[in-house]
């Protein structure tokens, strides 16, 4: 029996790997295909997980990619099993106690359930547990191997990992929650978690977090102080893993810790990207969407339940980009499909009419299964665009999204929102709430004494949902002592006339119409990665001592970066205008030759991050974002640097509205956070 921890799985050196492979790759091959040696090479095993391992697995393994590493059957740690004495198991478990008791009742005594256990922990061992194993002298000839995995985080997208808290606002800024077990639980599983990301990728980060405010009396709030007790969390947690074998011993990455009250506009705003739109108007059950198409034998519509996922090439490619033009690009795809397939220009031939020779014939049929499955995965996509654009059209989105916008960037106040209000009395309640929300975060004097009541009233909303607007104050580590005008504390970086809660960037590429916002969080990483975020707004908890090995650091980032391009003038289009600009080009994948997206495309982004340079991390407490997930694709792309998103969780607007209506409430039942 060996007591060991990860080996390196760092993917600095040979292939690039990305932070979802290289989790997929330890899961698969250095945990699962290391049971596969001696006796146990050829023989089909048991695998045992509890509620939250399984969790992990199946956000980074298919059932096919266990089964190719020998595993015959997936089984429950609480669940009762029948014995299969001649059969090994793997146990893949959380380090606590009654899994450890768990894992010895079966394997002690005359009769264990398995012939021989190998064992792999989520997370670090307290020597405690350590010890209750040696000390049942039964079950030690019987354990294979018994080893700390340190992966207790869950990837949702390549370059993406939440720690499965949908109930973090309310446990850790909602009322009446400082220094409860609730509190302490969410936080220290949280900084657990996080911290099994880098003995995981091998990585040391720089921990660098928001800093608390000081308010009047020069004292921080209790929920200003949170992202600096998460960084202390996660890095006491890091520290453990220095003895591990090969593991940095300097720092290789950098993390940023920061919380939702960075940016507020974020999670209501539309963001109107393919995948947004289509988390935020469809009816989703998280990837999963039920969709209608079209009948093949021309009967009613059939319902189709799809996964909107990484293994979806075309979902790939055209996620992150505007819908008005991921529409486009589809029914070109569909176009030089049909054009360019040698089955279908067949198929086309035998309507007309004209004769097909047996070998043609042969080849219609060779080629029908794959055209089919192309054809239909072109149609699945089309069928779901076409359902946004309607609702778009339904809902009066254009002149939302066109007003939301304006807001953001100073170009609209508060006659434009009255007037929007008092015209649009048909809009819903949700639309008009998220309208209210970003009026709040960049005037947040038009919400002082009975102004709030007043636009109540005009956008027909109840008080329930106007305890949405005055929770925002919460996460503002605003306290009832704090002037209320400064409650909201949501401006980055204004320096126009006009209240703004962002800055047009002179040097983007022209885009779209309505794709002009962006996230807080992509200055704040572009300034990370250049080394100029503000000490005194941005902490680091171990911050290099001398100025030679800051400068090192420097160089280290940037010279694998090319010069910045010259700033361009931004030429706005007139506000009617849907289309105005092209779609940006790191949003844009090269297509194959029949214009459907094959392995071509995954094979072309791979090349171009062969030379990446030090990842950087970022970890939003409270939730985050699809536009700040797209924020990190796109950055990865721009500076050569892989960008991982952690949180919480990923929130779409009503999911977030839900969390924060609840903020309010002494008692927060998981009930009312299921969606």
């Amino acid at each position: 029996m060996s007591f060991s921890d990860s080996e390196s799985s760092s993917s600095h050196g040979g292939e690039y790997k990305f932070f979802r492979q290289v989790t997929r790759d330890r899961l698969l091959f250095e945990m699962l295909g290391s049971t596969r040696t001696g006796d146990s090479k050829s023989t089909w095993k048991v695998l045992i997980m509890d509620k939250v391992t399984v969790k992990v697995m199946s956000h980074s393994c298919k059932m096919s990619d266990i089964t190719d590493q020998g595993i015959s059957l997936v089984e429950d740690l609480f669940r009762r099993r029948e014995p299969m004495t001649s059969m090994d198991a793997i146990y893949f478990i959380q380090p606590s106690k009654e899994n450890v008791v768990m894992f010895l009742s079966d394997m002690s005594g005359r009769e264990p359930l398995y012939k021989k256990a190998y064992v792999f922990f989520s997370s670090s061992v307290p020597k405690e547990l350590v010890n209750h194993i040696k000390c049942d002298t039964s079950v030690l000839p019987r354990i294979g191997a018994l080893r700390e995995m340190n992966l207790e985080y869950f990837p949702i997208d390549n370059q993406a990992f939440i720690t499965d808290h949908e109930g973090a606002l309310g446990e850790l800024y909602g009322k009446n929650v400082e220094n409860s077990r609730r509190f302490d639980a969410c936080m220290n599983t949280m900084a657990t978690r996080i911290a099994t990301v880098f003995a995981s990728l091998n990585e040391l980060p720089f921990v660098r977090y928001r800093a608390a405010k000081a308010t009047d009396d020069s004292t921080a709030t209790f929920r200003d102080s949170i992202p600096a007790k998460l960084a202390a969390g996660v890095w006491n947690n890091i520290l453990k893993y220095k003895c591990i074998p090969n593991f940095p011993q300097t720092e290789t990455c950098e993390l940023l810790i920061l919380d939702r009250s960075i940016d507020q506009i974020a999670p209501v705003i539309h963001e109107w990207t393919y995948d947004a739109m289509c988390h935020d108007l469809l009816e989703m059950d998280g990837n999963k969407y039920a969709v209608e198409l079209p009948s093949k034998t021309s009967g009613n519509p059939e319902k189709k339940e799809v996964l909107l996922e990484d293994q979806d090439l075309v979902w790939l490619e055209l996620r992150h980009a505007h819908i008005a033009d991921a529409s486009e690009r589809l029914h070109d795809k569909m176009t030089t499909f049909v054009s360019k397939n040698k089955a279908a220009q067949m198929q086309q031939s035998a309507r007309d009419g004209s004769e097909i020779s047996t070998r043609d014939l042969q080849k219609i049929v060779q080629a029908l299964p794959k055209y089919n499955e192309q054809v239909e995965k072109l149609t699945l996509h089309i069928e779901i665009a076409g359902k946004i654009n309607s609702v778009i059209r339904e809902l009066g989105l254009r002149d939302l999204g066109q007003l939301e916008q304006d807001l953001v960037f100073g170009d609209a106040g508060a006659k434009d929102v009255i007037s929007y209000l008092r015209t649009k009395q048909d809009a819903s309640p949700e639309n008009k709430l998220r309208l209210l929300m970003i009026y709040a975060c960049v005037y947040p004097e038009k919400f002082e004494g009975d102004k709030a009541s007043k636009l109540m009233q005009l956008a027909r909303l109840s008080n329930e949902d106007m305890k949405v607007v005055n929770n925002m104050k919460l996460l503002g580590g605003s306290s009832e002592t704090k002037k209320t005008s400064g409650g909201f504390s949501l401006k980055f970086d204004n320096q126009k006339t006009k209240q703004a809660a962002r800055k047009d960037r002179t040097d983007e590429e022209e885009t779209w119409q309505l794709f002009r916002f962006y996230p807080v969080l992509e200055e704040l990483l572009e300034k990370l990665s250049k080394c100029e975020l503000p000490k005194n707004e941005y902490s680091c908890m171990n911050d290099p001592s001398s100025t030679d090995q800051e400068t090192t650091r420097r160089g280290s980032v940037r010279k694998s970066h090319a010069s910045p391009a010259p700033a361009i003038p931004e030429r706005k289009a007139p506000a009617q205008s849907m289309r105005s600009r092209r779609t940006t080009t790191w949003a844009r994948t090269s297509n194959s030759d029949d214009g459907y997206s094959s392995d071509s495309v995954l094979k072309s982004a791979s090349k171009e991050f062969k030379k990446m340079g030090q990842r950087i991390f970022v970890f939003i407490i409270g939730g985050a974002t699809r536009s700040e997930l797209r924020a990190c694709h796109k950055l990865t792309t721009k500076l050569g640097r892989e960008i991982v998103l952690g949180c919480s969780s990923l929130d779409d607007p009503p999911q977030y509205i839900t969390k924060l209506k609840l903020l309010s409430e002494t008692e927060i039942s998981m009930d009312a956070l299921r969606f």
